[in-house]
């Protein structure tokens, strides 16, 4: 694999998790669910 195949992979992957990871908040936020981060560190809701 060449260095250029090599940084488009990466990138595309990278930019998939990404994604992933927002479609995930955005639909726990959407269903009402509190939403939290990794740390466990929920959004405020005022």
């Amino acid at each position: 694999m060449t260095p250029v195949k090599a940084a488009l992979l990466s990138f595309l992957m990278l930019s998939g998790i990404a994604i992933w990871g927002i479609g995930i908040y955005s639909a726990d936020a959407h269903s009402g669910h509190l939403v939290t981060d990794g740390y466990g560190v929920g959004a405020g809701r005022n």
